[in-house]
């Protein structure tokens, strides 16, 4: 599931809390539980029905005055699978992890693993959702042993960077490296414009096998407007050689409801037969706070391609280039 919905709600439902918890020294805990049911369909290549975990996660927060105006802090986010006892290992996985200091004068700087400098300033859409588009920035510098820098506001700019290290032992076959992430958010009034690159310099994906595509920079950028209760946002990513990303959407918030249309298209840049093959999809969402602490969704995805065979359930019934996914889910939060 996206994060950004659920973080600022865990935020605002755990302020309380975390005042409290810091008085006494001790940490904050969050959760949630996160259920989907999910209908899939291939046209001209069947259908499934899948009942899943979508994302259920366990989480500790801590900070502490190490001096005047700086402040220590500690994040630890673990996941699990609530769906399918006969196969969860309990905690099995983690989403988040680091440590940090931040004051006011200097900004914050923090290390481990986390969403990425350049995913939050620019890949907004593909984590908007709760199941997801899955088409987001042709980035590859991942989400772990980052260290990330983010300066304090100057008039409205905000600065930040990243620097992951990849050592000996990281199975890259070129040795270390040490890709770099740099961005630039400006905020005025109903205005925020957003610019980040990342460097792609590792050998591989992180935390995979799979050959790395090239060593081109993934350029992004994104404009968001919001009115009241509606904001738009527009993206623009792009990497020489391999896709580039479009994407606009509105959100609206009606009292406890939540509403919002999305579009994205990917051109495949790649040299060879694919290239100028295109991908698009219309994602909607209509979502319900039943209370503070709960909200129900339902997300409608529309997908085609120029690759006749783009989406394959894998069940023998053969593959398609249209997709549609229709789900309902329900999110409890603390």
């Amino acid at each position: 599931m996206k994060k950004t919905l659920l973080a600022t709600a865990i935020a605002a439902a755990t302020f309380s809390g975390a005042a409290l918890a810091q008085e006494s020294n001790m940490p904050t805990v969050y959760g949630n539980i996160q259920y989907v049911l999910k209908h899939t369909n291939v046209d001209g290549g069947g259908s499934v029905v899948e009942h899943a975990d979508n994302g259920s996660t366990l989480g500790f927060k801590h900070d502490h005055e190490i001096a005047p105006g700086i402040t220590g802090f500690l994040k630890a986010e673990l996941e699990f699978s609530a769906d399918d006892k006969a196969t969860s290992g309990g905690l099995n996985d983690f989403d988040e992890a680091y440590i940090g200091v931040k004051g006011d004068s200097f900004g914050q700087v923090w290390v481990g693993s986390d969403d990425s400098t350049y995913e939050r300033a620019v890949d907004k859409i593909v984590n908007f959702h709760e199941v997801g588009t899955s088409l987001g920035g042709s980035y590859e510098t991942g989400e772990g042993d980052l260290i990330q820098y983010e300066s304090p506001s100057f008039g409205g700019l905000t600065l930040g960077g990243a620097v992951q290290v990849n050592g000996d032992g990281d199975a890259r076959a070129n040795g270390k490296s040490y890709p770099y992430q740099l961005a630039a958010v400006y905020s005025a009034d109903a205005l925020e414009l957003a610019f980040a690159m990342d460097s792609n310099d590792g050998n591989t994906k992180y935390s995979s096998s799979d050959a790395d595509v090239n060593d081109e920079n993934t350029y992004g950028l994104r404009a968001t407007y919001s009115m009241g209760d509606l904001s738009v946002t527009g993206e623009y990513q792009t990497r020489k050689d391999v896709e580039n990303e479009y994407g606009l959407i509105g959100v609206y918030a009606l009292g406890a409801n939540q509403f919002s249309l999305a579009y994205q298209v990917v051109e495949d840049d790649a040299p060879g037969a694919s290239n100028g093959y295109k991908e698009d999809v219309v994602a909607l969402q209509a979502l319900h706070n039943l209370s503070d602490n709960m909200y129900v969704y339902f997300e409608g995805y529309l997908y085609s391609s120029d690759d006749a065979a783009a989406y394959d359930l894998e069940d023998g019934a053969g593959a398609g280039d249209e997709q549609t996914v229709a789900s309902v889910g329900a999110v409890y939060y603390f």
